[in-house]
């Protein structure tokens, strides 16, 4: 198969028939074989019931659903354990995203980039409560992660299948999945998309998830950067802290023994022993950090590097197993 759509809904009943019809314009002129992955996600209107007759009247769509509502993070990894297309694409439910611009990211993942992410250069959303946050996360998140992106909140994006089966999403990390894959070394484009305004329902997201984009943000520069070698990041805190308390206490030694200065009312001492014992503890932690390091990568046989091919004699190519 061709192509894999993933589209999460959660409460969107109204746009789901004018999604849908969208949707089959831009695919049946593609000529792509074609599946499309409606992950129900815990949705308390007709979402389901509207999701499922669209199955019945149209074909080719899978509806998957929830138990309760998981988010869109948990929506999305749902439909990559399941989507069987070459190449995958992700968009909203609420009409926001165009499906017209499905053929342009798959045109542009088949030039050989790996991930082509959308970019909504003239957006429909509120400034100060939409746009201005998410000029500022795209930006500290382009600078932390290394992955320059003008629009890390479009979920319109286009992937080789290979490189969403290798990405496991955990928490709210849908938005970083470009910055999340580039420790295999994809490549990765951008392309400016239709952003249209919200005609149905009310967004499910407001200014309040910034704070979680900035946590989210240090988890993924932890796993980017430290993820299999823990130590390298607590052994260094630990080693600083350690140092500090070592030479305040050989500071202290020396004005006790040769100056005789009392040290038994001085905060300093107590700064000493709580350094030397806070980089002892630093270190500890990331020791542990390695051994769970190691049990999780072995446990699962989950690898350290990615192959993307592998060439034999006289050129000939293969894919990696």
């Amino acid at each position: 198969m061709d192509l894999s759509i993933i589209i999460p809904f959660y409460n969107e009943a109204r746009n789901i028939p004018v999604l849908f019809d969208e949707l089959f314009r831009a695919l049946e002129s593609s000529g792509l074989s074609y599946e499309i992955l409606a992950v129900d996600d815990g949705s308390q209107d007709e979402t389901l019931s509207l999701l499922i007759k669209e199955a019945e009247e149209k074909g080719k769509i899978k509806v998957v659903r929830f138990r309760k509502n998981f988010g869109q993070t948990a929506a999305l990894s749902a439909g990559f354990d399941l989507a069987e297309g070459e190449i995958i694409v992700t968009l909203d439910g609420d009409l926001q995203n165009d499906p017209a611009d499905i053929p342009a990211l798959v045109a542009k993942i088949r030039e050989g980039f790996d991930i082509v992410s959308g970019w909504r250069v003239k957006r429909r959303d509120p400034f100060f409560s939409r746009r201005l946050p998410s000029r500022i996360a795209n930006k500290m998140i382009s600078w932390v992660t290394g992955v320059r992106l003008h629009d890390y909140g479009c979920t319109l994006k286009a992937f080789r299948r290979e490189v969403v089966k290798n990405v496991r999403l955990y928490g709210e990390l849908h938005r970083f999945i470009p910055a999340v894959a580039s420790w295999m070394g994809v490549t990765i484009a951008e392309i400016p998309v239709n952003h249209r305004a919200r005609k149905f329902g009310r967004s499910k997201y407001g200014i309040s998830r910034t704070i979680r984009v900035l946590l989210d943000l240090i988890t993924v520069k932890f796993l980017l950067t430290y993820s299999t070698r823990p130590i390298h990041v607590f052994g260094l805190w630990g080693i600083l802290s350690g140092l500090a308390g070592s030479a305040l206490a050989a500071y202290l030694t020396v004005q006790r023994m040769f100056f005789a200065v009392p040290l038994a009312n001085r905060p300093i001492l107590l700064l000493a022993i709580l350094l030397i014992f806070i980089g002892i503890q630093f270190i500890s932690m990331g020791l542990l950090g390695e051994l769970q390091v190691r049990t999780y990568h072995e446990s699962q046989g989950k690898p350290i590097y990615y192959i993307k091919e592998i060439y034999e004699g006289k050129g000939k190519v293969r894919e990696p197993s």
